[in-house]
């Protein structure tokens, strides 16, 4: 596996590759990398002739009472499960590199209204820190097609639009939630769950299931929602919220619609959890 640190070098690489006649796929990642970050680069290597996966903390998406300076990083490690899963090139940029004017000087992109809602409410400038990493990790690494992960849905659908309204010539692809045995959703942020916390995390898969059960069988959204609220909280959750929205704009819910998600974030302890999950209407 190559290993490249400067936006020049990687994409030096890239571009030789698709001269060559190769398709590149590129996984962008903030390392600490788990089962479901692998799930991605062998997503990729199905889609490409070539993989590139970037391990980088991005500053710009953490506010400033969250976790950047202890997110744990964990580059020699990531890098012996990346060559072990086939990602043929590891993009490794520090700091400068892709912020050469400074993180607190960066332009910065957002991508309105999409941006503002659900976790964007909660976190203000979250997504214009993951929108302007993205924008600027696609312009060192020119692939034909990357993949991200479902997790988190938000952040997803505001890539899409990203590089839909820029225009970037990049085709996106969407890699399955990855789940642990009882229904946990994988996040490099679950080694921070005490054990008592780590047994009650998966009921909020649990509950995004009864809700998008109850929703599909026409049951009324608010009242299903409070109750699903009501009763996280009750076990011990400390719920920023738990919504249902219509699927690719994430515009509230409403009668006529059709694909759903229901998406929810809450606390345990420290630690901040989030998950969704995708639901259809079937036609009566």
């Amino acid at each position: 596996m190559i290993k490249c640190e400067q936006p020049s070098e990687i994409r030096s690489l890239v571009r030789r590759w698709q001269l060559d006649g190769l398709r590149v796929a590129f996984v962008p990642t903030m390392g600490n990398l788990h089962a479901g970050h692998f799930s991605l680069v062998e997503l990729a290597r199905r889609h490409a002739d070539r993989v590139v996966t970037s391990v980088f903390v991005n500053p710009t998406q953490f506010g400033p009472n969250e976790d950047f300076a202890r997110y744990p990083r964990t580059i020699e490690r990531d890098a012996v499960g990346l060559e072990a899963v086939g990602s043929d090139a590891m993009f490794v940029p520090e700091p400068h590199a892709l912020y050469p004017m400074g993180a607190a000087n960066a332009v910065r992109v957002e991508v309105p209204p999409i941006d503002r809602i659900l976790c964007g409410a909660h976190r203000p400038g979250h997504f214009s820190g993951v929108a302007t990493v993205v924008l600027r990790l696609l312009h060192c690494v020119p692939a034909d097609c990357a993949v991200f992960g479902s997790k988190d849905y938000q952040q997803l659908q505001i890539i899409r639009r990203l590089v839909q309204d820029l225009l970037m010539p990049v085709e996106l692809i969407a890699g399955a939630t990855c789940r642990e045995p009882d229904g946990l959703a994988m996040s490099s942020r679950n080694q921070y769950l005490l054990p008592d916390e780590r047994e009650l995390a998966p009921l909020l898969f649990a509950k995004l299931r009864s809700v998008a059960s109850a929703v599909q069988m026409g049951q009324p959204v608010g009242a299903v929602l409070s109750n699903a609220q009501a009763e996280l909280t009750r076990v011990g959750f400390s719920v920023d919220y738990i919504e249902v929205r219509e699927a690719e704009t994430l515009a509230d819910w409403y009668p006529d619609a059709r694909r759903g998600v229901a998406l929810v974030a809450a606390r345990i302890g420290n630690t901040r959890l989030i998950d969704n999950l995708e639901f259809v209407l079937t036609e009566d």
